[in-house]
């Protein structure tokens, strides 16, 4: 693990004018940021979890979380492992009696099964260096403001490699 950096999801923006969702990592302790572009259902059940909202019936990602449950399986972490041509990779680390195991997964699913169940949220080295993106104090409004702006007029193919779909 030594490649790999811990992040906190930082939240989730919608980047004007195109209305589309963008999921934040940032370094745990430091200031690169990660967006991500994701799908507004999968920007919808984070926020719903990072709120404590509970559906009256389990949506996908509950779903997820209750059969690791009902399997007597642990999320042991989710990595962001890789960003090829505007797609991010991810992988849920899952382990039970018999082992470790890893599933290959798209990042907003990974982060909200990961906000479900407070499992630690880790990005390879080589994705912090290319699609990383420094931000120096999260308290000063005007830099927030600038990132925000910066954030709009971005689109995944900006990256060498970085969108979730």
């Amino acid at each position: 693990m030594s490649d790999l950096v811990r992040v906190e999801l930082s939240g989730i923006r919608i980047q004007l004018p195109s209305q589309s969702p963008v999921m934040l990592l940032r370094e745990a302790d430091g200031t690169i940021h990660v967006p991500i572009w994701i799908g507004p259902v999968e920007a919808a059940s984070i926020a719903s979890a990072l709120e404590g909202v509970e559906p009256e019936r389990p949506m996908t990602h509950d779903l997820l979380v209750d059969v690791l449950g009902a399997l007597d399986a642990e999320l042991v972490r989710v990595t962001i492992t890789d960003v090829q041509q505007a797609v991010f990779f991810a992988e849920l680390h899952i382990r039970n009696d018999r082992g470790e195991s890893e599933v290959s997964c798209r990042p907003s699913d990974a982060i909200a099964i990961a906000t479900r169940l407070g499992a630690p949220l880790f990005v390879s080295r080589k994705v912090m260096d290319q699609a990383g993106i420094e931000l120096h104090d999260e308290s000063n409004e005007d830099e927030i403001e600038q990132f925000k702006e910066f954030l709009d007029g971005l689109s995944p193919d900006d990256f060498a490699s970085g969108g979730d779909s």
